[in-house]
């Protein structure tokens, strides 16, 4: 049986914009009352944010006092604290202020960290440092998703509209609902070892097509590039052998194992003296390695050659010498003269 209650309502017109999110006021708190149990988030920040946290708090707790929201940094413990009071009036300003604290421990610098406490804006942290276990190659996967000079990231932004911000083993992204989604998308398929230059190009042309009123109700897919994975085999470099001179008569034999011991004197030594010979010989080279790396300690406190300090006087002479010496090239019969005399 056909529902009967999808039907158009009067009351319901096109300017009516439906998931419209509206700002809670005081007077929307319908009990009137504070909350009956505190909530209360904390986090740990880094050392080196200290001192930044420090200069910013001040505008951090103007910022919460107007959602009623109290807040703690505790350098002590290296954590900050926000928590509900009397005159919170909006239940999740709680959330917003938990994530506010949390994007403040990941470098992201107040002015914007500041704008997750309106409605229509979120956030999300993306752990990016489970995807690679070779240390190199996840720091080149980082960068691919930097980009030179940071371009891919600022095209990311701009087609996304959100605020992204590679940080260590995390990367913190702030923006809407969709854009977040996309980001998460292209930062996870970076780690995986595909390029964000594909997902930009999508991007870019489904930006295009959202701006065609008659494309709104179709199927985008034909529109889009297909990227196949290629294989690609990898020619191993050519290695040339050198030809050996045919001989028939075959290769000396090597000495054994024992004939070297007998050469050395080994051979008749006891268990504890090849023992001390063995720990004798690990400790000259542990010696040796040790004064290699003394010497390249070094290196770095060898002071350089400096210029020899000349007075003005020094120069004075020396000039007087140069123009004096110049003067007997270019006459040379009053050089003579002298000579002769």
């Amino acid at each position: 049986m056909p529902s009967t209650h999808n039907k158009d309502k009067p009351w319901d017109t096109e300017d009516i914009d439906k998931w419209a999110e509206e700002e809670f006021k005081p007077e929307d708190l319908k009990a009137g009352e504070p909350f009956l149990e505190e909530s209360s988030f904390a986090t740990l920040f880094p050392k080196y944010r200290e001192g930044y946290l420090q200069e910013i708090w001040g505008e951090v707790t103007r910022a919460l006092d107007n959602k009623g929201i109290g807040c703690e940094l505790n350098l002590v413990d290296g954590s900050m604290t926000v928590k509900t009071t009397n005159k919170t009036f909006d239940p999740a300003a709680i959330l917003k202020a938990r994530d506010l604290i949390k994007l403040l421990a990941r470098s992201v610098p107040f002015q914007q960290a500041v704008k997750i406490l309106q409605d229509d804006i979120a956030c999300d942290v993306i752990k990016i440092g489970n995807f690679v276990s070779n240390k190199d190659r996840f720091v080149k996967r980082r960068q691919r998703l930097v980009g030179p000079n940071g371009n891919t990231l600022k095209a990311l932004e701009l087609l996304t509209k959100c605020y992204i911000l590679v940080q260590g083993n995390t990367v913190a992204a702030m923006g809407g609902y969709k854009g977040l989604k996309e980001v998460r998308r292209v930062v996870e398929d970076c780690m995986k070892n595909v390029h964000p230059i594909y997902h930009i190009k999508e991007l870019m042309i489904k930006r295009e097509l959202a701006q065609k009123p008659e494309l709104a109700n179709e199927d985008w897919s034909r529109f889009l590039p297909q990227f196949k994975k290629r294989s690609v085999a990898r020619r191993v470099p050519h290695k040339v052998k050198e030809k050996k001179n045919y001989t028939p008569f075959p290769p000396a034999q090597q000495p054994s194992k024992v004939d070297l011991q007998l050469e050395s004197g080994e051979y008749f030594l006891g268990k504890k003296e090849k023992e001390k010979k063995a720990l004798e010989e690990k400790r000259e080279k542990r010696e040796a390695v040790k004064e290699e790396k003394q010497k390249e300690r070094e290196k770095d406190f060898i002071a350089p050659k400096e210029k020899e300090y000349k007075s003005s006087k020094d120069k004075e002479k020396k000039k007087k010498r140069k123009e004096k010496h110049e003067n007997d090239e270019e006459n040379p019969k009053k050089k003579s003269k002298k000579s002769k005399d």
